[in-house]
């Protein structure tokens, strides 16, 4: 075979695998998880037990912290439950105190006396505007509420809300943030969207953060299916606003702490974050949550 032949095929074939190697790469990094360590900034208990198989997931996957919170004044024993989780875990779980019902003419002093002895890191989760399965409508500004916000921001201690947006109730809520800018809201399950409504309730309000908890592959609207890729909008969004999300996987039901949906859920959730750009992720996935909870 003539050297200049030779030399060719080695050139082509030196090209190739810099190509199959070159793809390889493109292959990873598009399939790459977060990896860093995650706090689930919403999370429930759905009996006295269900924290210890939460926890083993929590060490198969780099969870640190979950905040465990109220499931809206349903569970009368949430206060017992969240307690307990934390005596036995203390070093990973935050125990939010239930607000079961924020408009009532005693929630205020009720809430003063248990601040003042239990001195939590946060307060809900509360629901205000919920469709569906539960229907329930509280106005944001009701003066009882307002009483719960200052509250709130005496101690320094930020409020889960439920409360799904449209476009008259992102008006109502933002009132309610204006009028209590030393309170920091927690808008969960990014009040179900969409992304153009939340990005101007945050626009509008320095003192709201979103956390995307349930909005994973088994509830709509969702971020991404189990397999597919995170939406455009969200996305877009996130990383405008990196340091206005948390992450949060909301377990609530019992399917949804067995073991294998677990291992489910907390694989979706790196693999989401892992479309984010590093820094991104780790403030949404970890960073974020450790300074609005004070874990520092």
């Amino acid at each position: 075979m003539p050297a200049s032949s030779s030399s060719a095929r080695t050139i082509a074939i030196a090209l190739a695998l810099a190509g199959l190697v070159a793809g390889s790469v493109t292959v990873a990094v598009a399939g790459a998880e977060y990896a860093g360590p995650l706090i689930d900034a919403h999370s429930h208990l759905s009996n006295a037990g269900a924290i210890d198989a939460y926890v083993e997931a929590m060490k198969r996957h780099n969870v640190t912290r979950v905040v465990l919170l109220g499931v809206g004044g349903v569970q009368k024993d949430d206060a017992e439950w969240i307690a307990a989780a934390a005596r036995k875990y203390p070093d990973r779980v935050i125990a939010g105190l239930p607000v079961p019902d924020p408009t009532s003419d005693v929630a205020a002093q009720r809430l003063a006396d248990d601040l003042a002895r239990r001195r939590p890191r946060v307060l809900g989760e509360v629901h205000l505007r919920q469709l569906g399965r539960r229907n329930i409508e509280r106005d944001p500004n009701d003066a009882a509420f307002g009483k719960v916000l200052d509250l709130a921001a005496q101690y320094g201690v930020p409020v889960v809300v439920h409360y799904e947006l449209t476009d008259t109730a992102a008006a109502a809520l933002s009132r309610a943030l204006a009028a209590h800018r030393k309170a920091t809201l927690v808008l969960a399950h990014a009040g179900e969207g969409p992304p153009a409504r939340v990005e101007g309730l945050l626009a509008r309000n320095p003192n709201l953060v979103v956390d995307l908890s349930g909005m994973h592959f088994l509830r709509k609207p969702s971020l991404a299916s189990e397999n597919g890729p995170l939406d455009p909008a969200w996305k877009a969004l996130i990383e405008k606003m990196p340091d206005r999300f948390l992450m949060g996987v909301d377990v609530w039901a019992p399917r949804l702490l067995e073991p294998a949906m677990l291992d489910r859920l907390f694989t979706w959730t790196r693999r989401v974050l892992g479309e984010l750009t590093p820094e991104v992720a780790a403030r949404v996935g970890h960073r974020n949550a450790v300074a609005l909870f004070r874990l520092e």
